[in-house]
């Protein structure tokens, strides 16, 4: 057979081009074997980077993470919801039933003069597993050495939120950070009379090995006022006697960093009566949680939910006896704003 050219050999019937049993390709006459599968490759054993960008008006917020936290069993955590109740709503929400694993979102925000962090992780402790303690990792994939964090913002002073400041050692990471809490919240979680204490001395424990390497450079937040240019402190306490959110405006845009005001999205968000393992006064924590969604949802301001699913960047919007939270879909490649 030959084409229309001379050429003899290099016409392909459509039969023979499906079938792949011509000499073409039997012998890779054009360079390369199609015998074995082209694209074989091992599977990747690592994920992408752990940290995210979007704007606050003029400031950028940096999310990182410092690793999945698990809970464990959701009926140990989640305190006078039956069951059988918390077992549909994870179903619905296509939820493992056996086990609660929440995120430690972390905020870095850059206002233009200084880069501020909310929160710090589990650090070295292992308390709930081996899958937390990525915090600095996280800030180098992100760009950002730890000499150039200006300030440490705290929501409250338990383990997940202050453990990331300094090593097993008591040396500072953030040298040049000043470190910025509540002092009912500082005090309590640095009281060395709680040591012995079966159910708090682990959390004691942390606290001051974390918080006390920084005595000279904390700064105690009160609420309502300022504590850096553009972000405000509002108590919610509850969950811890000193529990604060932070509330974060730029160029008329906002953003709360709500802490624990909320570990979860569905179970503590929807049904926002139910009670958490960890609170130190549950009824004073529901009354903060309540309050401080009915702000965000009539006011409409972002939020950045700390255990809530990575990034945790979204709106809330009242649902019945409860709240629903909308995940703001993550934008990769920068769409630049329409021409007026």
């Amino acid at each position: 057979m030959s084409d229309e050219s001379g050429h003899k050999g290099l016409r392909l019937t459509r039969r023979d081009a499906l079938l792949g049993s011509t000499g073409l390709v039997a012998t890779g006459a054009l360079g390369f074997s199609v015998t074995g599968a082209l694209a074989r490759a091992p599977m990747a054993k690592s994920q992408t980077s752990y940290f995210y960008r979007f704007p606050v008006g003029k400031f950028q917020a940096t999310v990182i993470s410092d690793g999945p936290l698990p809970l464990g069993k959701p009926t140990d955590t989640m305190k006078g919801m039956p069951e059988a109740e918390v077992s549909k709503l994870l179903a619905d929400n296509f939820l493992p039933l056996d086990s609660i694993v929440l995120e430690q979102n972390i905020l870095v925000l850059n206002t233009g003069s200084r880069l501020v962090m909310f929160d710090s992780g589990m650090g070295f402790s292992k308390a709930f597993g081996t899958t937390t303690g990525r915090l600095l990792t996280s800030l180098r994939e992100a760009g950002i050495q730890p000499g150039q964090i200006d300030d440490i913002v705290c929501t409250h002073a338990h383990i997940d939120h202050i453990g990331g400041l300094a090593t097993a050692k008591g040396k500072k990471l953030f040298p040049n950070a000043t470190i910025h809490l509540s002092k009912a919240d500082y005090d309590f979680w640095t009281d060395e009379t709680k040591l012995t204490n079966k159910d708090l001395g682990m959390f004691v424990k942390h606290a001051r090995d974390n918080l006390l390497p920084y005595k000279g450079k904390i700064n105690f937040v009160a609420d309502g006022k300022e504590v850096l240019p553009g972000i405000q402190a509002m108590s919610a306490p509850g969950h811890t006697v000193g529990h604060t959110i932070y509330l974060i405006e730029s160029d008329k845009q906002r953003l709360a960093f709500t802490g624990d005001i909320s570990h979860h999205q569905i179970l503590l968000t929807e049904r926002p009566k139910t009670e958490f393992a960890y609170d130190s006064d549950p009824k004073q924590a529901v009354q903060s949680r309540l309050r401080v969604f009915d702000m965000l949802s009539k006011d409409k301001i972002p939020m950045l939910g700390f255990h809530f699913p990575w990034p945790g960047y979204g709106n809330l919007a009242k649902q019945g006896d409860g709240y629903r939270f909308f995940a703001t879909p993550m934008t990769i490649v920068p769409i630049p704003p329409k021409k007026a």
